[in-house]
């Protein structure tokens, strides 16, 4: 009986698939034209130059489109983040000290991350703070960031993450984020409003509010992940 169930369960799913995918024409242009936009999609590449002068369309959706979509996003890391923390919390003694999980590394491993360091980190916030020119963004440039401190966790037992700033941080820039969004309500007329001057397409200072969110967004990611990454590595020095 289960696997008659499951077969009309998979017949219904088929059915409900085929019916709408079978209406739209193999090959057919969707989006329209961008000078007479008919769809989202030509919507946000025929505004997003002129109004936002913003020249990847991405960051304008992520940010300024649907930005409170993307708060919503930087709070679900921000609570996975809280949950792991407050899982794999361990209270420590005053003087007491941790040590990563990780086996000593090389000499090699340990130059290197020296030498890469500092470059991934510079490489990370270039990212961000680009993110609305060039491929990527906030996200992308605080995990870039995560991954530097990662390598040094790697690279040197001894290293660790001062939790408290980690936290200030996190803060600062969800405060951030989340004050520019009240900036729009203030001046404009709805939350995350982008009511800074968009100035010239291509410039670094242009998009109005969407650089401040990707570089506030970039911070809060670098910081979640690394305090994570410090807390799943680290273990109390016996």
């Amino acid at each position: 009986m289960k696997k008659v169930l499951v077969l009309l369960l998979l017949v219904v799913v088929g059915y409900s698939l085929y019916v709408p995918l079978s209406q739209i024409e193999f090959g057919a242009d969707r989006m329209g034209s961008i000078e007479n936009p008919t769809t989202v999609g030509a919507y946000y590449l025929s505004k997003t130059p002129s109004e936002l002068s913003v020249a990847n369309v991405i960051t304008a959706i992520v940010v300024n489109y649907r930005g409170f979509d993307t708060l919503g996003e930087v709070s679900v890391l921000f609570l996975a983040a809280t949950g792991i923390g407050s899982i794999l919390y361990r209270r420590r003694k005053e003087g007491e000290h941790s040590e990563t999980i990780s086996k000593p590394s090389s000499q090699l491993l340990q130059a290197g991350a020296k030498l890469i360091y500092p470059a991934i980190l510079v490489l990370g916030a270039y990212v961000f703070i680009h993110g609305h020119l060039t491929p990527g963004g906030g996200f992308q440039g605080g995990a870039i960031i995560a991954t530097g401190f990662l390598l040094m966790m790697m690279s040197y037992k001894d290293f660790h993450m001062n939790h408290t700033v980690l936290t200030w941080v996190e803060s600062l820039a969800g405060i951030t984020f989340v004050g520019v969004g009240i900036g729009g309500l203030i001046v404009g007329t709805t939350f995350l409003e982008n009511f800074m001057p968009v100035g010239t397409l291509n410039d670094l200072f242009s998009g109005g509010i969407i650089p401040i969110i990707y570089v506030a967004v970039g911070f809060k990611v670098a910081a979640e992940l690394a305090g994570v990454l410090d807390t799943l590595l680290s273990i109390k020095e016996n």
